[in-house]
């Protein structure tokens, strides 16, 4: 990787992964070029949303089979390794002391996310250390009243390039492909003894069918 090539963070419980992060991952690497680093960051005790089902070490278990082969996608442990609660001013906290100022952050939420974000912890303090790049919903449209109006006109990107030449401070929007998966209809579906199976990578469902989790059966 190049010393000032950007690094993407993508956040969740990954409660178990499944195809709609990977796919998530893998163009926003493709987005930033190939020398673009993508981590996918699984929480360790969140405050904004229910504790997950499966530890911390089953969880980076299953990521480390998902990512075999991609090797632009990388994990990073720091939220699951941190005791106490996890807020994302911390993580980029500690990754700005691991990677220098220079390094261009791009931090990825979703627009829900995006639309509660003063209510995040230190909320203001995460453009100063990282860029934000928000994953647009389908017929979403932003309210552009109120202290959110006002900070996406302070920190709107012109462009994406901007998100590349700097190292934080601007907020991008970008169009994904949407799978409609979600982690809590897998185990749904694990629950009622369905298989979830071409919702998440074959070597997941072995492992969460071997260790029992979600109430799999290991069969």
């Amino acid at each position: 990787m190049q010393e000032h090539s950007p690094i993407v963070l993508l956040g969740g419980t990954f409660d178990p992964i499944h195809f709609g992060h990977l796919r998530t991952a893998l163009e926003l690497q493709q987005h930033f070029g190939e020398m673009a680093e993508v981590r996918l960051i699984p929480c360790g005790d969140p405050r904004h949303r229910a504790a997950p089902k499966a530890s911390g070490e089953h969880r980076l278990a299953m990521l480390r089979l998902a990512l075999e082969g991609e090797p632009g996608l990388r994990i990073d442990e720091v939220e699951v390794r941190r005791t106490g609660a996890s807020y994302t001013v911390d993580t980029l906290l500690e990754l700005r002391q691991e990677v220098g100022n220079q390094r261009p952050l791009v931090f990825v939420m979703g627009t829900d996310a995006f639309e509660s974000l003063p209510k995040w912890r230190r909320w203001l303090e995460i453009i100063q250390l990282a860029h934000i790049m928000v994953v647009n919903r389908p017929g979403w449209s932003f309210c552009e009243q109120g202290e959110l109006g006002d900070f996406l006109r302070q920190h709107s990107a012109e462009s994406n390039n901007d998100l590349i030449r700097q190292p934080a401070g601007k907020v991008g929007f970008i169009t994904l492909t949407q799978m409609g998966i979600s982690s809590s209809k897998v185990r749904e579906l694990i629950g009622l003894r369905l298989s979830p199976r071409f919702l998440l990578p074959d070597s997941v469902w072995r492992y969460i069918r071997q260790h029992r989790l979600y109430g799999a059966v290991n069969a």
